[in-house]
């Protein structure tokens, strides 16, 4: 019996250093992983901008023939593209107008994962699961965003 309540007496304590060490990363502050995301998923999006105005004929001739975007001529899709990957990067990235500016590059991620790409649907989903967490839960405390925030409260502005 006193062999038996040894043994019992082990995974309890296991248990009670698992939550503590549950407790202890449930206070890992979240505004550091909205940095994180929003740092990384500006980072895909920026580069594939640059790409597109680095050789604006070679962007045209993908729109045209690769990508094949419904309803939009090659060139206003490609112009549309690579204004929102720019804008749409650097408000991100400094976390200013995050939840909008999250919008179209979840419209695009649909339409690549739809008509262009469906293959690369892992990545598409990796792309929406953090645009979806930062439109959802905002940019965090480490954003423009929360300052404005903050601003506009102390003027009264907001309520």
């Amino acid at each position: 019996m006193i062999a038996r309540s040894a043994t019992l007496g082990e995974p309890t304590s296991l248990a009670i250093r698992l939550y503590q060490a549950m407790a202890l990363l449930d206070r890992f502050p979240p505004s550091i992983l909205q940095l994180m995301f929003r740092i990384a998923i500006a980072a895909v999006f920026w580069s594939s901008g640059l790409t597109k105005i680095a050789s604006w004929d070679t962007t045209i001739a993908l729109f045209r023939n690769e990508y094949m975007v419904p309803l939009l001529p090659p060139e206003i899709a490609a112009i549309m593209s690579a204004t929102f990957e720019l804008s749409c990067s650097v408000l991100i990235a400094v976390g200013l107008a995050t939840r909008i500016a999250t919008l179209p590059l979840l419209g695009m991620t649909f339409v690549i994962e739809v008509f262009v790409y469906p293959e690369y649907w892992t990545q598409h989903l990796m792309w929406a699961s953090v645009l979806l967490f930062l439109l959802t839960k905002g940019p965090g405390v480490f954003s423009l965003d929360y300052y404005v925030e903050r601003i506009l409260r102390m003027k009264g502005i907001l309520v």
